[in-house]
């Protein structure tokens, strides 16, 4: 039972007792053609019994309402029989009459049904002298009742269709928030992998790749790499811990204090110490926001790592420009190049393609087989994030 409904029945519940208080009151006092008014009395207490028996209950279950109607119908009648003043009880009869009978016609049937009981109630009582005034009356008090009947039914369908509303509402907000709730986790999950990708795990790869080369040293006998191979694994290991630390701080991690360049350099210098491929990095210092700077950084390092695994390259450039309403990124290698129409099954390209999807901007691959490979990037000048460019297509592929 809803809010509106437990209120609406606790009223019944008080106007049933008060209006049968006074009818008590008026049955005892009243004037009455008959010398005797106990079935007046008995009237009155057999419907009170009945009402707080299970009357009450009516207003809920139509098997209590079906027992108690036709009481109502039996108090008009008997009740201005014995005292015409009595016949005030049709206050209450009717409204507990429509509030416990679902159906509409019913509800009327019972109201005209109340009101004919309640007229030759008083036909009985007063004489054939009164009938104009007791059609009247009751004529009145049947169209009263109906209309009344037909708005309290209005309410209580607007009551039923708002507390409808209310529950599809809270049940749409809800899964709205689920649905949210997932979208954020899986949209996080995604973002972290794309970090790790990007960050900790070529870290690891480039560790794993100077662990070969180490261990191949020191089969060879060649001692003298092996401190130069040493320091370069320490430098990466604490490179890949400290990007590790940043990203469990939920930061972006990789681009310092000292900008985009600087980054880009470092990257091309530690590259060259762990492959030996002479990396060349013209990328000036520029005012960039910080999202703009770390997405040019990924796309370098992915398209590095990329060489490292499969281009087997002698040399790679990298060209950083950055103009009035847009900064490109353009990594060039002299490696064996690929195929670009056959996709790949790896995270790196995918992840590059969503990270600047999110960014707002493009990417161009340009390969062929012989002939190196060209990433250039583009991102507009201070670019915010924006979900929706998830689902626009973002990368061109030439040959």
């Amino acid at each position: 039972m809803d809010r509106i409904t437990r209120h609406r029945n606790w009223g019944l519940h008080a106007a049933f007792g008060a209006t049968i208080a006074l009818v008590a009151v008026i049955v005892v006092l009243g004037w009455s053609p008959w010398p005797s008014r106990w079935p007046a009395v008995v009237m009155l207490g057999v419907l009170a019994l009945a009402y707080c028996a299970y009357g009450w209950r009516g207003y809920e279950v139509p098997r209590a309402a079906a027992g108690f109607v036709p009481l109502l119908v039996l108090a008009a009648l008997v009740l201005p029989t014995v005292v015409p003043s009595a016949a005030l009880v049709q206050c209450i009869l009717f409204p507990v009459a429509w509030c416990q009978i679902e159906r509409t016609r019913t509800a009327i049937g019972v109201s005209v049904a109340i009101g004919v009981a309640a007229g030759v109630g008083l036909q009985i009582a007063t004489g054939p002298d009164a009938l104009v005034s007791t059609i009247l009356i009751e004529g009145v008090s049947i169209a009263g009742a109906c209309a009344l009947g037909l708005w309290i039914s209005r309410i209580a369908a607007l009551s039923d269709e708002r507390r409808r509303l209310l529950e599809e509402l809270r049940a749409t907000q809800d899964s709205l928030a689920e649905a949210n709730r997932r979208a954020g986790v899986t949209s996080e999950r995604e973002r972290l992998a794309r970090e790790i990708h990007d960050t900790v795990a070529q870290n690891l790869a480039g560790i794993v790749m100077l662990t070969e080369r180490a261990r191949g040293d020191l089969a060879a006998d060649r001692v003298d790499h092996l401190d130069e191979r040493l320091t370069v694994l320490e430098e990466s290991a604490r490179a890949a811990l400290e990007e590790s630390r940043t990203l469990v701080a939920a930061g972006a991690a990789g681009v310092t204090g000292d900008g985009l360049g600087a980054a880009l350099h470092r990257l091309g210098e530690r590259f060259t110490r762990e492959t030996g491929v002479a990396v060349s990095v013209d990328a000036p210092d520029c005012a960039l926001d910080r999202d703009t700077q770390v997405v040019l950084l990924r796309v370098g390092q992915e398209a590095l790592a990329n060489v490292r695994a499969h281009a087997r390259a002698d040399s790679v450039q990298v060209a950083l420009h950055v103009a009035a309403e847009q900064v490109s990124l353009r990594i060039v290698d002299d490696g064996v190049g690929f195929d670009p129409s056959v996709p790949t099954a790896g995270h790196g390209l995918r992840g590059l393609r969503e990270r600047l999807a999110l960014a707002g901007g493009s990417c161009t691959i340009t390969s062929d087989a012989g002939r190196g490979t060209v990433v250039e990037v583009s991102l507009p000048t201070g670019a915010e994030p924006r979900l929706q460019a998830v689902t626009e297509p973002v990368t061109e592929v030439t040959r």
